[in-house]
């Protein structure tokens, strides 16, 4: 019993030792992370909305932003600044390579004067109602690559039922200001060819001096190439039977190709729409060659279609309807 109570006195000692030997502050230190760590239990309980976790976010979300650019940071400006230049520059060529270079002859006819091929001297034009009322007078006196409006072709009927607004007054002008004319059918491949034909013999009167009549073939619309081939051809048998010469086929450089590319059709007279090249692909003879749609020329408002032909103006001349041989035999001269 005696020594139980040397054993209780001795812990009673140690423990009054060590709550003396601690500080004020330290017990105060002590009791507030206590109640730290209550309040944390208590706010650690889920919520639908909490504040340390936006605050959390925030930092997360401004570290990734700020991020991006620590690659950037790691160059200098020059470097930066060469950079940027170079990707300019590939750019430029990029964009000039691809969208400029093939359309250069296109942008200067749009935006200047249009680019004339060399070596040729005739040249001339084609006009519908698209060029409304032309001046005439003007016209005459005007020129293309510094030389004379030499032939007009005119727009004359379409399909079986459409003449050209201006046909007939385009082409009395033309011929009282001494202009080489023409005259043309645009071609409607769903519309029966024989009545295509007839109709423009009707409207159409070609004279002696006259370019021969022009079939302007486009479209193939329905048709496969072996029926747009046989219409066409029964387009040309009749007016060439009306007017003695073979008729002049206008058609695009692709298109002819593509469609017309037979033997049936080498021996007529071809005038090829080719745009903004300097020169004609087309490896075959041809007479006329429509080369830009943005031509610009005295006496007409706006855009006109410009053309050359292939030879001297003596050789147009030689193209020309001839004067119809007079058979008629005087009475007396036979006596």
């Amino acid at each position: 019993m005696k020594g139980l109570v040397i054993f209780l006195n001795k812990r009673i000692i140690e423990t009054v030792s060590i709550m003396c030997a601690q500080t004020p502050q330290t017990i105060k230190n002590r009791k507030t992370i206590v109640q730290r760590g209550s309040r944390k239990k208590v706010d650690s309980t889920p919520t639908a909305r909490s504040p340390k976790r936006k605050t959390v976010s925030r930092k997360k979300q401004k570290k990734k932003g700020t991020s991006k650019w620590l690659f950037f940071k790691r160059w200098p400006s020059w470097a930066i600044w060469v950079g940027a230049l170079s990707l300019g520059i590939a750019y430029i060529l990029f964009f000039y390579y691809f969208f400029v270079g093939p359309y250069s002859f296109r942008w200067k006819a749009i935006y200047g004067d249009p680019v004339y091929p060399e070596g040729f001297d005739v040249h001339g034009i084609d006009v519908s109602h698209y060029q409304e009322n032309i001046d005439w007078e003007r016209l005459r006196n005007a020129s293309l690559n510094s030389s004379p409006v030499s032939f007009v072709f005119i727009k004359a009927t379409e399909g079986t039922t459409l003449l050209d607004d201006n046909f007939n007054l385009n082409f009395y002008e033309a011929k009282q200001n001494d202009f080489i004319r023409g005259a043309y059918h645009f071609f409607l491949p769903d519309v029966d060819a024989q009545k295509q034909a007839r109709f423009f013999l009707k409207q159409v009167h070609l004279e002696p001096g006259d370019l021969p009549p022009v079939l302007d073939v486009e479209k193939a619309g329905k048709l496969t190439e072996t029926q747009l081939q046989k219409a066409v051809k029964t387009w040309l048998d009749i007016v060439e039977k009306e007017y003695g010469v073979k008729p002049i086929i206008y058609t695009g450089y692709k298109f002819k190709l593509h469609y017309l590319n037979t033997p049936a059709f080498d021996e007529y007279p071809y005038w090829i729409a080719h745009y903004y090249v300097e020169k004609l692909e087309y490896k075959r003879k041809w007479n006329f060659w429509q080369h830009t749609d943005c031509g610009k020329v005295t006496g007409i408002k706006g855009n006109v279609d410009c053309n050359i032909f292939n030879g001297s103006f003596e050789d147009l001349m030689n193209l020309t309807i001839p004067e119809q041989e007079d058979n008629y035999t005087d009475p007396e001269d036979s006596l």
